[in-house]
Order: structure tokens, then C-alpha cells, then sequence
């Protein structure tokens, strides 16, 4: 009878549990980190619809609880890039002494390449109730980078 040495993994039966409330791949991923054998595959935490028009593409994503100051888009070319950046910092004091101090710090970015280029001077972006909305329209030919005011 041989011995044979297999490698502990703790993550393996907590992933097969079903997803009754969310689920603990939620919660993985809210902590930024990956469940062993997962193959890599998460779902990206700026989610996002594009379609397409003759003219445009639009773009609505989803960037919950930021401030439009903290969110930036950048262009160059056909390739997006959209991140965001959030801090927080919240302490409770009794007296001289810390009871309790929270403080959050996140960052999510996504980037993405279009089927044709942007015209970034005419390219728009809103932000409004936790949904970054672009107007991106198509340009014919050449190359250049901007990062997109938002309002």
C-alpha cells in the first residue's frame, strides 16, 4: 500500500456549496481574492453593457457608491479603460481612547478594445446614480490618447 501526499485545500469544499444568499464567491471576490480552483474565472467588478450604433458605441456601467471625481476613462485608439478608486475612513473614539476605527480602500478598473476607433474629442461621459454612461463615437482613421471628463 503506497502512501500518497495530496495538498490541503480548505477553499475546495467551501466553493461547492450552493449560492442560497450570494454565495462565498461573492465574498471572495468582495475581499479580492480568488477561491483555489476556480481556474482563474471571476466575474469583473465594474460590470458593463456596450451596444452599437452606425455612429456610436454606448457604454453603461455599473460603479456603484463612488463620487464621479474618483472614476477616470481613458481612450487611445479603440482601447477603454475605466477605474475607479474609493476611500474611507471612519473612527469612533471614547474619550482618548480608538473604540473602533474602519477604514476601506478599494480600486477596480476595467479595460476593454472596440471594433473601431473613438473619436475622443466628441466622445461623452455621466455619471449619474451609480451608472457611468458613454457616448463613443466612431472616427475613421488616426490615433490618440485622452482621458474623458466626466459630469
Amino acid at each position: 500500500m503506497a502512501n500518497k501526499l495530496t495538498r490541503f485545500d480548505p477553499y475546495t469544499d467551501l466553493t461547492r456549496f450552493e449560492r442560497p444568499f450570494g454565495g462565498l464567491q461573492e465574498l471572495f471576490e468582495q475581499f479580492g481574492m480568488q477561491p483555489f480552483g476556480r481556474g482563474g474565472q471571476s466575474m469583473p467588478s465594474i460590470r458593463m453593457d456596450v451596444s452599437e450604433t452606425p455612429e456610436a458605441y454606448m457604454v453603461k456601467a455599473d460603479i456603484p457608491g463612488m463620487k464621479k471625481e474618483d472614476i477616470k476613462v481613458s481612450i487611445e485608439g479603440n482601447q477603454v479603460s475605466i477605474s475607479a478608486e474609493s476611500r474611507s475612513e471612519k473612527e469612533e473614539k471614547e474619550g482618548e481612547t480608538v473604540v473602533r476605527s474602519e477604514r476601506s480602500y478599494g480600486r477596480q478598473s476595467r479595460s476593454f478594445t472596440l471594433g473601431s476607433e473613438i473619436d475622443d474629442a466628441k466622445a461623452n461621459a455621466r455619471y449619474e446614480n451609480g451608472v457611468l454612461e458613454l457616448t463613443l463615437p466612431k472616427r475613421g482613421s488616426g490615433s490618440g490618447a485622452k482621458q474623458l471628463p466626466i459630469s
